[in-house]
């Protein structure tokens, strides 16, 4: 990895681009799209990666060649022996200095920063799944709530058309004050129901504005998404697990924090070893003298006795570290077979749940046209129950589609397959 590559992901996670309208009316694929535009979430992991790639500048460029210009104004008071009594002892000399060999404790720092950063993109990546999860959810949410209203209009509507014919008869004698009371009062729960529906719309658009970063842009349309396929034949959860405990975004983040810690541990042990140093030295003096030299190469072996028990506390450290991480891993691994497994049975649950909501739907639109026919007759006055009773079943159908796509994405994203690709091909293109 290049340094270029760093730098250019610095300055792109630095600069932000001028956001186009939000599209109305919105499509999921679009909002899916508009996902990480940006959002706080977002340039927050960007930041962090950024920050991994600094560090990775900075243990890359600590054992690079060293050139310093060093200017010396010095006044001497000389030695009465010395057969050089000028004051002016100034000097003007250009060094360069460069770290050969310390045997181990450089490559491991950088070997570790290096780790840092794949973990961050990973951390970045698992970021920006969640994030779509999220808008997924957020859109869907928001065309549940626009059925919820559907359902309880109609039954606004029929409890209103009622409580006026209730009203008439009323008047004309045929029915008691307590009737009429009792109707007026589920009208007036349709009414409060329905105002919280309408309250609801309005929250889900803006969780969904928040959601895509767009808190100024509510969106008013939203295109339903052709629902899925739940016929499907479905892994399975040891597949599954098996290639989340293989390919899971966070799970690959720690792999490389852990690197990283070991990586750690080893410069720890060898931060106070011993470090060979090349020096080259040119200067010109003021007051030239036997012992002044124009010229000096030198090879240094610093060999440190003591430390203080330094390196055994950062060693310490470091291996606290590295233990926290493994212990981590392993959480994260019980807790992906877990999700897995929840998920995958929570399909076949969603599946059959469909098949008896079908049968009821089926039911219901028989029921409904018998209803009409009876209606055209004047033999019945529920046919608007009957039309209540098909949107709520529609809403109910809408629930576990949703909940199925939803289930899935959750399932994309914990098994590696997410957006991972991108990542990857960032990886060979940088390699």
């Amino acid at each position: 990895m290049g340094k270029t590559l760093i730098l250019s992901g610095l300055l792109f996670a630095a600069t932000g681009l001028l956001a186009e309208p939000l599209p109305q009316p919105l499509t999921l694929p679009q909002a899916l799209n508009l996902a990480d535009a940006h959002h706080p979430s977002i340039q927050e992991a960007r930041a962090r990666e950024a920050g991994a790639g600094a560090m990775l500048l900075a243990e890359e460029s600590s054992d690079d060649l060293r050139i310093l210009l060093e200017g010396r104004l010095q006044y001497l008071e000389p030695s009465t022996l010395s057969s050089y009594q000028e004051n002016n002892d100034s000097r003007l000399g250009l060094l360069v200095e460069k770290r050969l060999y310390d045997f181990g404790y450089t490559r491991a720092k950088q070997a570790s920063a290096r780790s840092s950063l794949e973990a961050a993109r990973w951390d970045g990546l698992s970021e920006r799944q969640q994030q779509r999860i999220r808008v997924l959810q957020a859109f869907l949410e928001v065309l549940l709530a626009d059925l919820e209203y559907v359902r309880d209009n109609e039954a606004l509507a029929i409890a209103y058309v009622r409580l006026n014919s209730l009203r008439n008869r009323h008047e004309l004698g045929k029915l008691s004050d307590i009737e009429l009371l009792e109707n007026q009062s589920r009208y007036e729960k349709a009414l409060s129901r329905r105002a919280a529906t309408e309250v609801k719309q309005r929250s889900m658009r803006l969780r969904l504005a928040l959601a895509l970063n767009r808190p100024e842009e509510i969106p008013s349309e939203l295109i339903p998404p052709l629902p899925p396929d739940m016929g499907v034949t479905l892994p399975a959860p040891e597949i599954l697990a098996e290639k989340a405990l293989r390919n899971n975004a966070a799970l690959q983040s720690l792999r490389k924090h852990i690197a990283a810690a070991e990586q750690l541990l080893v410069a720890a042990q060898k931060r106070y070893g011993p470090v060979l140093r090349g020096e080259l030295g040119a200067y010109q003096y003021h007051r030239d003298t036997g012992s002044t030299s124009p010229f000096r190469a030198a090879l240094v072996l610093e060999m440190p006795l003591y430390n203080g028990g330094r390196e055994n506390a950062e060693a310490a450290r470091a291996r606290a570290e590295l233990m926290e991480y493994q212990a981590l891993k392993r959480k994260l691994e019980l807790a992906l077979r877990q999700q897995v497994l929840e998920l995958r049975l929570e399909q076949d649950v969603l599946r059959r749940k469909l098949d008896e909501l079908q049968v009821r739907e089926e039911y219901r639109d028989l029921y409904l046209d018998r209803s009409r026919a009876l209606y055209d007759l004047e033999r019945t006055t529920d046919l608007g129950d009957a039309m209540v009773q098909i949107s709520a079943v529609k809403l109910e159908k809408a629930k576990l589609q949703y909940q199925w796509m939803i289930n899935q994405m959750r399932i994309r994203m914990l098994t590696g397959e997410l957006l991972q690709d991108e990542l990857l091909q960032q990886e060979e293109q940088e390699g």
